[in-house]
């Protein structure tokens, strides 16, 4: 059984469903003609329907509600509770998160300031982006590496006079072309050699392999930051956030720029990655329930020989098929944001995984029978189904492709029965 949803937790939801409906889905053709179409003018500034909308949120107080109740910074929800709100906010990706200071990366770069940054950092990041003054990225994948596996980063952190030296390539970075990114949160790799290493290996729980990086503050100003192009991902190119290439050349960071210390770049990462899986998950159950909506109004108003497409038997069962979809994947982002509020975010890695796979496959499934609904409009830019899609299916990729996850599913799936086995060997 789930929790019973707080008063404050159900007024909330009124509050940002009517907010979502009747401003931010009303506001997209506008946020897109405001682009603008070249790429100095999707990156050049954030188009000014983005920050009416912050105004109106905020006066609702709908403004950082994805913070979890256990840290002091938090708005007071669960992540049961944000559940049911990332859900409505995903039916309008490209505005209703950034409209409310929810937005990815930006949510996880503020509870990894929130959980390990000192105060210092706390002061001069973390206050201004909950206050939706600066944006940040988080700079983790590498083209040369299989950064599935963040032990593979091979970024490198070198200690020079003063401070560090920070030498590599990144892409796919969340806001790195933003026009307000202010700050990189980055991984690193550090080595064994340094003097906190050896001290780590004795106390850590972790193997020395996972004690050679760090995470680290990289201003977006520094001498020798590169933001080489945003990169595509089925042809859309993410403005005005992008996903970004950068290189770091020589960049000097002092030592006060390194999160938690040294080494402890894979506990911050594990740390961030799982509430960014769910937080996803969560989005993603609003795309599948528009793209279902829209399905339906396609049925009721596209006219064949006479009749509405909604007669033909097969978009009846697209429909049934659909709903089935969704619920049943609401069930198990439910189930892993329950887990993490009861057990926390490493004990909950089963849960969040099965999440991670399966809902985005689920709403790929419906997003699929709803372009097919809609014929050649379904592929193009008259519908935001071809954006959720190409969203959708990068995420199937991004934290960690589907294929590692299900590993490491089955792999303790058969470790649990061989326990099993053992056991009733012995008696």
């Amino acid at each position: 059984m789930f929790p019973e949803l707080s008063e404050k937790a159900q007024n909330l939801i009124k509050v940002l469903t009517k907010f979502v409906d009747e401003e931010c889905i009303p506001s997209e053709q506008r946020f897109e003609e405001e682009l603008g179409t070249t790429e100095q003018q999707r990156f050049g500034s954030e188009p000014p329907v983005v920050e009416e909308l912050r105004v109106k949120a905020r006066k609702l107080g709908l403004w950082n509600l994805f913070l979890p109740s256990n840290y002091k910074e938090s708005f007071g929800l669960t992540n049961y509770e944000y559940a049911h709100m990332c859900e409505i906010m995903g039916k309008s990706p490209m505005l209703a998160p950034s409209a409310t200071n929810c937005n990815a990366p930006d949510t996880g770069n503020m509870e990894v300031l929130a959980r390990y940054g000192n105060e210092d950092q706390k002061k001069k990041w973390l206050v201004p982006l909950m206050d939706g003054k600066i944006r940040s990225a988080f700079a983790m994948t590498e083209p040369a590496v299989p950064s599935s596996d963040a032990t593979n980063i091979s970024t490198s952190l070198t200690e020079v006079e003063g401070g560090y030296l920070v030498n590599g390539r990144k892409w796919f970075i969340g806001n790195g072309s933003h026009p307000n990114l202010k700050v990189f949160i980055t991984m690193v790799k550090s080595g064994n050699t340094h003097k906190e290493y050896k001290e780590l290996v004795k106390k850590s729980t972790l193997g020395e392999r996972h004690l050679q990086h760090s995470v680290v503050l990289i201003p977006k100003d520094t001498k020798g930051v590169r933001i080489v192009r945003p990169m595509k991902v089925f042809g859309f190119d993410d403005a005005p956030h992008g996903e970004s290439e950068i290189i770091f050349n020589d960049v000097f960071i002092p030592k006060e720029n390194v999160v938690l210390g040294l080494g402890r770049g894979f506990e911050i990462v594990q740390g961030r990655l799982g509430p960014g899986r769910l937080h996803h998950a969560m989005r993603i159950l609003g795309m599948a329930e528009r793209s279902l909506e829209l399905m339906i109004e396609r049925g009721l108003n596209r006219i064949i020989n006479g009749t509405p497409l909604i007669e033909k038997g097969v978009i009846m069962d697209w429909i049934s098929k659909s709903r089935i979809d969704i619920d049943s994947s609401r069930l198990l982002v439910l189930n892993a944001a329950c887990a993490v509020d009861t057990k926390g975010t490493i004990m909950s890695k089963k849960e969040i995984a099965l999440a991670k796979i399966s809902v985005p496959n689920a709403a790929l499934r419906v997003i699929d029978r709803a372009i097919q609904a809609h014929g050649a409009m379904g592929v193009c830019q008259d519908t935001p189904l071809a954006y959720f899609y190409a969203n959708i299916r990068t995420l199937r990729i991004a934290d960690g492709p589907d294929e590692v996850h299900s590993f490491q599913i089955a792999k303790n799936e058969v470790k649990q029965a061989r326990a099993r086995i053992s056991n009733k060997s012995k008696i």
